[in-house]
């Protein structure tokens, strides 16, 4: 038995569940919230996620299930059949939504076991039709949503296209045409585009219907959609960073609440004179007498090498402290001169608050030139995750 943590993740699924119900009051009580927890919900831990997400509704509830926590989400994105696998043991397929194109040798499974597939070209229809004669009960084709190319470029009919593709599936298939959807490329950065791009969906669902593709589930607002248009929430929206607590639009952070606090010990307390090199490619050279700590945890961790030599800041003992020279595999340098205690087996906050201070995701992804998304994405299994 290991005593302590050496580096580790605290999730608060509390404030996972609190976010939910921000998505709710953004869009409304008719607006259905599909979570997505591809990537392990983001490297939070899926099936910990899900359960807290389905309040009772889970298909296997803990040992003693909660009678006051009711679902807060409808469904659930993941990225493909293998995550979809592992969610079925939580949650009824029918409402696991594949988000992306599935290989020709996964359709079979996928409509074996009943989760909801994107339907993007003629060629797929007709394969998941031939399977679902031969594995689905008469009545019960497989269920699948339509996917329209409004701009994303990605997947998906062109928008021109969708309502012939949409005239085809119903001719030729008996598949359940149960949902429309798109995607949005720019609604965090472009708000003229988004208007119109959504003005355009809604003109080809206008059309769908005419085709004869009755009452489908739409959905196209993600995260920042949901913040920015929530006026067109339509059936249906899909949510991912803002659950987990980060706002992918200036000005709404408050109202959501971290949910992952990433946290590493330090584990050497080391005083260096002016000149001396610090970490790989001596690429920081202190320039006065500097007290350095080692902190355990690096690349190989999930903490970014991009994020070397970038005026990256920790937290330790409340206060922000510099990372010096390159992130390594398994451990990182910070300088803390400024701290008049330090000790080995401090803890150390990479992500989230200690004491006044706080460091959010897209500090790191400003910082390595990425993205919040990746930053959790990249959390790795080596990291303990802790549920409170």
């Amino acid at each position: 038995m290991i005593p302590s943590k050496r580096s580790w993740a605290e999730i608060d699924l509390s404030a996972l569940r609190h976010n939910a119900e921000v998505v709710r009051r953004q869009v409304g009580p008719h607006a259905k919230i599909m979570a997505i927890v591809k990537a392990n919900a983001y490297s939070h831990g899926v099936e910990e996620v899900a359960r807290a997400l389905l309040g009772n509704s889970c298909l296997h509830p803990e040992p003693t299930p909660r009678s006051d926590l009711p679902a807060v989400a409808e469904m659930f994105g993941v990225a493909n059949l293998r995550e979809a696998i592992q969610l079925s043991n939580l949650v009824d397929p029918g409402r696991i939504f594949i988000l992306g194109p599935a290989l020709p040798f996964e359709r079979e499974e996928i409509v074996r076991r009943g989760f909801v597939a994107t339907l993007s070209t003629l060629e797929e229809a007709l394969a998941y039709d031939e399977l679902s004669r031969r594995l689905c009960p008469p009545s019960m084709g497989q269920v699948v949503h339509l996917v329209v190319d409004s701009g994303m470029g990605r997947m998906g009919a062109w928008k021109e296209e969708s309502v012939n593709l949409a005239k085809q599936v119903l001719a030729q298939t008996q598949l359940r045409v149960r949902g429309v959807a798109t995607h949005l490329p720019v609604s965090d950065e472009d708000e003229e585009y988004t208007r119109d791009e959504l003005h355009s969906f809604e003109v080809v669902l206008d059309h769908l219907t005419e085709a004869g593709v009755a009452q489908p589930m739409v959905h196209s607002l993600n995260s920042a959609g949901v913040i920015r248009f929530a006026d067109h929430a339509s059936d249906m929206v899909r949510v991912g960073l803002m659950l987990y607590g980060e706002s992918p639009v200036a000005g709404f952070q408050e109202q959501i609440k971290p949910v992952m606090t990433l946290k590493t010990r330090v584990t050497l307390v080391r005083e260096l004179p002016e000149g001396r090199s610090i970490s790989y490619g001596r690429t920081y050279v202190t320039a006065r007498p500097t007290k350095v700590a080692t902190l355990a945890i690096g690349y190989a961790d999930g903490y970014q090498r991009a994020l070397s030599n970038k005026g990256t800041d920790v937290l330790i003992g409340g206060k922000r402290c510099k990372v010096l020279g390159r992130v390594t595999m398994d451990q990182i340098m910070a300088d803390v001169t400024h701290l008049p205690e330090v000790a080995c087996g401090d803890e150390v906050v990479l992500i989230g608050k200690q004491g006044d201070e706080q460091i959010f995701a897209s500090e790191l992804a400003r910082n390595a030139g990425t993205i919040p998304w990746e930053i959790f994405t990249g959390i790795k299994n080596r990291v303990e995750r802790v549920y409170i």
